[in-house]
């Protein structure tokens, strides 16, 4: 079963747009996502609308932050994207007249709920800034790993 990767892939552009000032074009955070500008266009529509980036036409034009990072989370991000279904898994059918599934169908929608819930309340406490002080130290570790080994 194919997985919705948009958050991450849009979570992927927006980290790299606030290390580098400037705007970025469709197709330049098309390449970055592997996919299709238009695909871009359409998801970075829905953060524009909620003003978290903005777009400028023309030439030296492209996508921009408007947003401070610590005021965005990834649960911002996500209901942006229009609140995609987070699990996979689901019942075999919705409105069964065996017993037996409906006692199933319970269980399942009751964890499924309980898990969902968890997950969009871990998604309001990480924001943007939080990923991008986790990028910095990355970087930094690397640069450090990097210096240390052409001394070895």
């Amino acid at each position: 079963m194919k997985r919705d990767g948009r958050l991450s892939g849009v979570l992927h552009v927006l980290l790299h747009m606030a290390q580098q000032p400037g705007p970025f074009t469709s197709e330049t955070l098309a390449k970055a996502m592997d996919t299709n500008p238009v695909v871009i266009r359409r998801i970075m529509a829905g953060l524009r609308d909620l003003g978290y980036v903005r777009s400028e036409k023309g030439h030296g034009g492209g996508w921009t932050l408007a947003c401070d990072l610590s005021r965005v989370t990834l649960r911002d991000v996500y209901t942006a994207l229009g609140s995609p279904s987070i699990l996979a898994m689901g019942n075999r059918t919705e409105a069964p007249g065996c017993l037996v599934e409906q006692a199933v169908n319970a269980a399942l929608d009751q964890a499924f709920d309980d898990a969902e819930a968890l997950l969009l309340s871990r998604f309001g406490e990480v924001t943007l800034a939080m990923l991008s002080d986790d990028l910095r130290k990355r970087l930094g570790a690397r640069k450090l790993h990097s210096m240390s080994a052409h001394h070895a």
